[in-house]
């Protein structure tokens, strides 16, 4: 079937109170391994390609936006095309041309007001091709080549005031927020802050987005969506089952050569996990 587009499937989310989930794309097995199992859930997704993954292919986007959005046509699932966590402009102004939807335009290294500029700029830019953009207010930490952060240190979660000074200046159409997640987490042993949430709903009028969900256990998720998260992104959970099973493949054939006999299980494991997230929001 043709793209979804983010903004119609966030939209439908918010408006019967569940959640959307978005899965991080690395390799083509990522993308084929998220429309499995959104198809075995019956449910939509959005596969989001990061700036690091487009750094992983040699800073060359269109090879992997194709071969994830030819994977996204095929299915039967409504599934949508993000690109995550950028940063460049460049790879930002690529977006349009290979068929994403929408973008998370990531300023948050930024002081405030460079921060509130640089993300205006992004939006009015996207907004005038149609593309859905979303920001990051709050530090979520443990992305690649950062340096560790506690998700519970003072300063370092969204204020809501804050946020709603930030939304009105900037004009994006979500919002991800510092909580009590982290990125790259392979424990699901992060607490959430429930209150914190309730009031970021309250204080802004655009969906919020939950990063670093891999580590969040099934309850907090559940509670999170309740109190207004709309967006859960989920990156890591997928690693984590690729890479087991490709471990276990390998430790039963030592010997084996052929990336099939390993890449397949892997495939599968991932698709287990998306079906997983998707029926538990």
């Amino acid at each position: 079937m043709p793209l979804a587009r983010t903004a119609d499937l966030v939209a439908t989310a918010r408006t019967t109170g569940h959640a959307l989930a978005a899965f991080n794309v690395i390799t083509l097995e990522h993308a084929e391994a998220i429309a499995a199992g959104a198809e075995q859930a019956g449910a939509p997704a959005i596969l989001q390609i990061s700036e690091n993954a487009v750094k992983f292919h040699g800073g060359r986007l269109s090879a992997i936006a194709a071969a994830t959005a030819a994977v996204a046509r095929a299915s039967s699932a409504p599934l949508a095309l993000h690109l995550d966590h950028v940063e460049s402009v460049d790879l930002l102004r690529q977006a349009h041309a290979e068929g994403f939807g929408s973008v998370m335009f990531d300023a948050s290294r930024l002081g405030y007001g460079d921060n509130v500029k640089a993300t205006a700029e992004a939006v009015r830019w996207g907004h005038e091709r149609g593309i859905w953009i979303e920001a990051e207010l709050g530090r979520v930490g443990g992305k690649a080549g950062e340096p560790p952060l506690d998700a519970h240190a003072p300063g370092v979660r969204t204020d809501p005031a804050e946020a709603a000074a930030y939304v009105a200046g900037t004009g994006v159409d979500a919002l991800a927020v510092a909580v009590g997640s982290s990125h790259a987490m392979t424990e699901r042993t992060a607490a959430l802050d429930h209150t914190l949430i309730a009031a970021l709903k309250e204080a802004v009028p655009v969906p919020l987005v939950l990063h670093g969900s891999s580590g969040v256990p099934d309850d907090e998720i559940r509670a999170a969506v309740a109190a207004g998260m709309v967006k859960i992104n989920v990156g890591t959970a997928l690693n984590t089952a690729f890479t087991g099973a490709v471990r276990a493949r390998l430790a039963a054939h030592p010997t084996g050569v052929d990336p099939r006999a390993y890449l397949r299980p892997a495939r599968e494991a991932m698709a287990e996990t998306v079906t997983s997230f998707l029926r538990l929001l």
